[in-house]
């Protein structure tokens, strides 16, 4: 079995005599940023952070379309947060996919390297930052919290490759899923795992359900169904599913397709 691998983008700008053609899309039901459009001259900057910056992959949206904000990050050695988190009410999840990042947790220090992850519940007292030599860059989702009564969500920290994978039903093991929070937990309102297809794996039927969906290509390339819609994806790649989106694909190898999953996890349906 190969080293799971973490795929960042290349963001200098194309040369002049590069195509415009892409596919990035935004349609009603979902989005598709594909990596050659993360390029330099679209990133953000966080008032909270030094030495960082940022590429907006997704944001709650006026309406309800979707909830929750992706980001994906790079801190410059130096560079990072003594207070990332400005709203007490959201909860966060880092997934480190290049270098070496420092995340502290109620006063308690975690040295997170490639595959690393921590889940940071609202509230709590955590800081971020790079004490290397070379950029760190990281996936960090965003939700606001739904509390249950009963349940408290607690911090978890890890690295997805020491995470036993489970294989989906009847798959042979071609399509597999690593759970880097408790799903069995109701005191966790979102589920983050990484989906990891064999080349020829599939999702053999159109998904349709209520879970919004965010999906960070790690490794590999698929075609993937998004609602009537079969889109070519590769790793850097993401998507934005809303609630409901039909969902199917075909993994294209060679090697494995992997992304990081985010979908959240309704309490109850508010009318």
């Amino acid at each position: 079995m190969t080293d799971p691998t973490y795929y960042t983008p290349q963001t200098t700008l194309p040369p002049q005599t590069a195509l415009l053609t892409d596919r990035a899309i935004v349609t009603e039901a979902y989005t598709v940023i594909p990596r050659g459009v993360l390029r330099d001259i679209v990133t953000s900057v966080l008032p909270e952070w030094t030495g960082t910056r940022a590429w907006v992959l997704n944001r709650p949206v006026a309406g309800g379309a979707t909830t929750f904000a992706q980001y994906l990050m790079e801190v410059a050695p130096g560079g990072g947060s003594e207070a990332p988190e400005p709203q007490s009410e959201v909860e966060s999840f880092v997934f480190l996919l290049e270098g070496e990042l420092s995340v502290t947790i109620d006063g308690e220090r975690h040295s997170l390297t490639p595959g690393g992850f921590a889940y940071l519940p609202a509230g709590s007292n955590w800081q971020a930052g790079n004490g290397s030599t070379d950029l760190a860059k990281f996936q960090w989702i965003r939700k606001r919290y739904e509390p249950l009564a009963g349940h408290t969500a607690k911090a978890v920290v890890g690295n997805e490759q020491d995470v036993e994978p489970g294989a989906m039903p009847d798959t042979d093991n071609k399509w597999r899923t690593t759970r880097m929070l408790p799903v069995e937990d109701l005191a966790y309102d979102m589920h983050i795992n990484i989906v990891t297809f064999e080349p020829g794996a599939s999702i053999p039927f159109a998904e349709t359900h209520v879970m919004e969906h965010g999906l960070y290509v790690l490794e590999g390339k698929a075609v993937y169904r998004l609602n009537g819609d079969w889109v070519e994806v590769q790793e850097g790649d993401y998507m934005s599913l809303r609630a409901f989106c039909p969902q199917a694909c075909y993994a294209g190898g060679p090697s494995n397709f992997r992304y990081l999953l985010y979908k959240d996890v309704n309490r109850q349906i508010v009318l």
